[in-house]
């Protein structure tokens, strides 16, 4: 007995140890960085009593890219030795890829002109001739977009280039269309800025024209710089207190796609794109619904590559992905001509 256990374990672990194989061939791990000089030094004069200057220095902008990705390249894409982690691999967004399974697990730590922010991009997508899925986390921090997302769809082929898709897609995110200076709006319409930045701790003395924080330092000794310096910062700090204090909304949807790819040495087009008319309302406190008068939206993103050879000189070529949630819109492009003299 204790023979066949020790045989039945290790024919457990050969086949692990094969799977996990399986699973990573072909696959590539990156790690790279990016960087280069930010926008130049500016130098700002003021007048009061005597003439001063400022200098505001903008750090150099850099990136951090880190992942692992298993994805077959499209035949537009061409060969690259190495991931430099600065690609724009918009057939990464497809809906259907060239192999069954796939995966990409990218995170990428960023300063661009003084500002920092964190990009995300991970996914599994398992595709077969009737039926879809895959399961996403994207978080875009120069667009302010996060959100988990699983989609399971039937497939309907219509030829070996295009086919339609038809599902349910759930994603999980902030409650977005929630504004927590709503209730601080007085009946004209404005904002009652002051006395917010009381309750969050702050004091003001008109009289003395001193303004402190919440440490009781003095921030500001005048009107001007109270309301264009100070008020912004409080307005911001405390808009993104209230929306961390609120636990993540799921929001469930139809969803209807396509994808098509076709390519031949002198032209190829690759479009995909996704469409959802309808998302369940749960009633919840900080579902969408209740920022859009209670009414359906539509949701929706794509892509589209593609590329043309004229003549053995001339080429152009178009590259974009455009992302539309909860009213907030992503999405970069490429556009351009080449011209090879010989």
């Amino acid at each position: 007995m204790q023979k066949t256990i020790t045989l039945l374990f290790i024919l457990c672990a050969f086949t692990a140890e094969a799977q996990i194989k399986k699973l990573f061939k072909f696959s590539t791990f990156y790690i790279a960085s990016n960087g280069g000089t930010s926008l130049s030094d500016k130098d700002v004069y003021s007048v009061s009593n005597e003439l001063s200057k400022e200098v505001i220095q903008t750090p150099y902008d850099y990136s951090l890219t880190a992942g692992i990705r298993k994805i077959k390249r499209f035949q537009y894409e061409g060969s690259t030795p190495f991931k430099d982690g600065t690609e724009s691999a918009y057939g990464d967004g497809a809906t259907v890829g060239r192999n069954p399974f796939e995966y990409l697990f990218e995170i990428d730590y960023r300063r661009q002109e003084g500002v920092e922010y964190i990009d995300q991009n991970h996914f599994l997508r398992y595709v077969k001739t009737k039926w879809l899925s895959k399961i996403e986390y994207v978080k875009d921090g120069f667009a302010d977009i996060e959100y988990f997302q699983s989609s399971q769809r039937l497939r309907i082929r219509g030829n070996k280039k295009l086919s339609f898709n038809i599902g349910a897609i759930q994603r999980l995110s902030e409650p977005y269309g929630y504004n927590p200076l709503e209730e601080w709006l007085l009946d004209n319409g404005n904002l009652h800025y002051t006395y917010l930045a009381i309750q969050e701790g702050y004091s003001v003395d008109v009289n003395a024209s001193e303004y402190k924080n919440p440490a009781g330092e003095i921030v500001a000794t005048s009107t001007d710089v109270w309301q264009q310096v100070v008020i912004p910062s409080v307005l911001s700090d405390y808009v993104q207190r209230k929306r961390n204090e609120l636990a993540n909304q799921w929001v469930h949807s139809l969803v209807l796609g396509f994808d098509y790819y076709t390519y031949s040495k002198k032209f190829w087009l690759h479009t995909w794109a996704n469409f959802m008319p309808y998302h369940y309302d749960d009633g919840g406190q900080y579902t969408y619904h209740n920022f859009n008068n209670n009414e359906q939206w539509y949701d929706y993103s794509g892509g589209l590559i593609l590329g043309c050879k004229l003549n053995k000189n001339l080429g152009a070529f178009v590259e974009g992905r455009y992302n539309n949630y909860w009213s907030k819109e992503w999405y970069d492009y490429k556009i351009g001509i080449n011209y090879i003299i010989f």
